[in-house]
């Protein structure tokens, strides 16, 4: 019987898209028919990337192509960053998956939900790119994302608290008003793309918030304050608005700590 973790890290350090979506995809298909088991007896290794080829280029966040609405290859600039976040998130899910280990069943399935949904939202957006013209790699990116998950690789709760609190949850804030944009476009199948996208979200920052909370009870700590305290650690700061409130709740963000993030903290 294969073994969770050790499938995990393989689909983690796979550095051809296409190899890491049909991998990623085929290994929840074995968890869900009952082929894996998740006996752990090996110490996780520390990993400063995951697979990944040449292309795209990585560059600072200020550096990126630039993405917009106003010309064809603006939009496909801005569907370029998403399917880069979308595979970012792939890794991400594998890495989380591998990194912590002996915790309940439902947190792995979870997870594994996680890396199918991603996987499919980055093939969605790669076969847009295509039907435009371009494809992954023909813009630059940048990788914060993946950044938060290499200072967060320590502790659990710091993972699920920045990582899908804070940089998972922009989605939903961001993504009805870019939908938006491309229905006013016309713009039908990128429309269909993003809100497939924007219900998933819901369900991986839900799964974020879900685990954190489990972190902070085993820890005998205060969701809320400790959220913030994360903020300042690793931002220095409250993210800023707009808030998505009616998202946010629905992925357990709490009223107390809507309003402190509308007031800064």
């Amino acid at each position: 019987m294969t073994n969770l973790f050790a499938a995990a890290k393989h689909c983690f350090l796979l550095a051809d898209p296409d190899e890491k979506l049909d991998a990623s995809l085929a290994l929840v298909a074995d968890w869900r028919a009952g082929n894996l088991n998740w006996d752990s007896d090996d110490e996780p290794e520390q990993f400063m990337q995951p697979g990944r080829l040449e292309r795209p280029i990585l560059v600072p966040p200020q550096q990126v192509s630039k993405r917009g609405f106003g010309s064809l290859t603006r939009r496909a600039a801005l569907i370029h960053a998403l399917a880069h976040i979308e595979l970012t998130a792939v890794n991400l899910a594998w890495d989380t998956i591998y990194r912590f280990r002996g915790l309940p069943r439902e947190y792995y399935e979870d997870w594994l939900q996680c890396a199918g949904e991603e996987s499919e939202h980055f093939l969605a957006l790669r076969g847009q790119l295509r039907a435009m013209g371009f494809d992954y790699g023909d813009f630059s990116a940048h990788d914060q994302l993946w950044g938060s998950a290499v200072e967060t690789a320590h502790e659990l709760m710091d993972r699920m608290g920045i990582v899908h609190r804070v940089f998972e949850a922009r989605a939903l804030d961001v993504i009805p008003g870019t939908l938006e944009k491309f229905r006013e476009l016309g713009d039908s199948r990128t429309v269909s793309i993003l809100t497939t996208i924007a219900n998933d979200e819901i369900g991986h920052v839900s799964a974020g918030t879900r685990w954190f909370r489990y972190r902070c009870e085993q820890q005998g700590l205060d969701p809320d304050d400790t959220f913030f305290q994360l903020l300042q650690r690793y931002l220095g700061h409250v993210p800023r608005g707009p808030f998505n409130h009616a998202a946010r709740r629905q992925c357990g963000f709490s009223d107390n700590e809507l309003a402190r993030l509308e007031a800064g903290g």
